[in-house]
């Protein structure tokens, strides 16, 4: 950790430089991975749905209100900012495994019973956290393919970094990852 000293209005501050910090609910890194901010969302995800434990298990509500209850509070708020995420397999298998975890629990059903994930999600009338992540990425980038060509985001989008490229397999850009 690093510490700068920073002249405000004639007042020094110590700013301290550090690899990662959340800023607006999202987790920023240093090393320009989405590691940190996929384990926020999820952890983010489990707090709203304990919040919601007592209606989401309530057996006085059906399977299929459960799960748009899911949909509409936890789900959205695990993939809240995820259009723009370069996401890796293993993230997208950490949202499949903490979601499949939360499905279980409000259909009453244990790991051992062994049911198939596709069938309880299918109970609760959910898609894939995978599928919904995609599709909320092309959702996103359709609409950065709508916006003028002189738009700054757009821009953003086509920049070409210049100078050499580090060792090793290169950062997906955002096209490949769409």
């Amino acid at each position: 950790m690093q510490v700068a000293l920073v002249w405000i209005l004639g007042a020094s501050a110590k700013l301290e430089f550090v690899d990662k910090f959340c800023y607006l609910g999202d987790m920023l890194s240093v090393d320009e991975d989405t590691d940190a901010a996929v384990v926020a969302r999820i952890r983010i995800g489990w707090n709203k749905f304990r919040q919601l434990v007592p209606l989401l298990t309530n057996k006085d509500v059906s399977l299929i209100m459960r799960g748009r209850l899911y949909s509409s509070c936890v789900r959205s708020s695990m993939l809240h900012g995820s259009e723009t995420w370069p996401v890796r397999k293993e993230n997208v298998v950490a949202f499949q495994r903490a979601e499949m975890r939360m499905v279980r629990w409000m259909c009453g059903i244990k790991l051992k019973d062994r049911f198939s994930s596709k069938e309880l999600r299918e109970r609760l009338g959910i898609d894939d956290i995978a599928l919904v992540l995609q599709q909320n990425r092309l959702r996103w980038y359709g609409h950065m393919q709508r916006k003028e060509d002189d738009d700054w985001l757009k821009k953003c989008m086509v920049y070409e970094v210049e100078g050499p490229r580090p060792r090793g397999r290169p950062k997906r850009t955002c096209r490949e990852v769409v």
